[in-house]
């Protein structure tokens, strides 16, 4: 499952809809919004290439480490100090596949996805120099 939302998503949800009888591990990443004096963020997206680009992220770690199920939910809009960002779920029979394919998807996704991040504090607002930038 790929997605780009607006909408909040529930963690633990996630997780069990991703259990399968195959996978011995499930790897997950949870990125949430940190208090380091921002007051909240906006995220904005090419919707359509990041989505595209998503997909091939989940297509390469398959390929790479042979995990078996890569999730991905990015959120976009405007967002508060403790709410969820992303969320990569990655399923392989072992661990050691499920840790390299996460990793995987979190650095790419960090290095290419056309997402964007804007910074409101209580001296103004900026945008956040991307990796992929």
């Amino acid at each position: 499952m790929i997605r780009i939302t607006r909408e909040e998503f529930d963690p633990a949800g996630l997780l069990e809809e991703a259990r399968s009888a195959e996978l011995g591990a499930l790897v997950s990443f949870l990125g949430i919004v940190r208090d380091d004096g921002i007051e909240r963020m906006d995220l904005e997206a090419h919707e359509e290439v990041a989505e595209q680009d998503l997909f091939r992220i989940r297509k390469e770690a398959i390929a790479r480490f042979g995990v078996h199920r890569v999730d991905i939910v990015h959120r976009i809009g405007s967002l508060s100090v403790g709410d969820h960002i992303v969320m990569i779920i990655v399923g392989a029979p072992h661990r050691k596949a499920a840790f390299q394919g996460c990793e995987y998807v979190i650095d790419q996704i960090k290095e290419s996805v056309p997402i964007w991040k804007k910074e409101y504090t209580a001296r103004g607002s900026r945008w956040v120099p991307g990796e992929h930038e």
